[in-house]
């Protein structure tokens, strides 16, 4: 990786922390009307990560396979001395998982923190809150976990990655 590469994703995984100006990962400009995003992207799909559960986003340069971890997590890698397990939530997704995946976005919940593996360094956006609709049921043979609602970007519905319950879930996995 090259130096710009690497700044770039420092700027991204420092405005990925919650770094700004407001404090907050959201928007104060009436109230809870809007709220701050991280954009990833899974095999080509795009999701959303509400940015307060994001702790940073890094280049993974080395996975850890270990025996006997549950489906989607795997691997663990080493982040300045943190052990952190790495979860790939595209077989989940029934999404195509032959491409490798070099980055991750950490996210928390409780004590608990995994680095979801993407593809791409994620944006950060701010989205109205009038842009968020419920999951729709029954919509045939795709089903998305881990997911309580959508949002519309760029003129199609997007999944927003609920965390605690993708971290709730492989921790009573584990």
């Amino acid at each position: 990786m090259n130096s710009a590469q690497r700044s770039t994703v420092a700027d991204r995984a420092l405005t990925s922390q919650g770094t700004s100006s407001t404090g907050s990962s959201h928007a104060q400009t009436d109230g809870f009307s809007t709220m701050r995003a991280a954009i990833i992207s899974l095999a080509g799909e795009i999701f959303t990560i509400e940015l307060k559960s994001v702790r940073e986003v890094f280049v993974v340069e080395s996975i850890t396979p270990v025996p006997g971890m549950p489906s989607g997590l795997v691997g663990v890698t080493n982040l300045r001395g943190t052990v952190i397990p790495l979860l790939d939530l595209r077989p989940m997704f029934a999404l195509n998982a032959d491409e490798p995946l070099q980055y991750a976005v950490v996210v928390k919940h409780g004590n608990w923190q995994v680095g979801i593996l993407v593809d791409t360094v994620p944006e950060i956006r701010i989205l109205s809150k009038n842009q968020f609709l419920p999951v729709p049921t029954g919509t045939g043979e795709r089903t998305f976990p881990f997911m309580s609602k959508v949002v519309k970007l760029e003129d199609r519905l997007r999944g927003v990655l609920e965390t605690a319950a993708v971290l709730s879930h492989f921790e009573g996995a584990g």
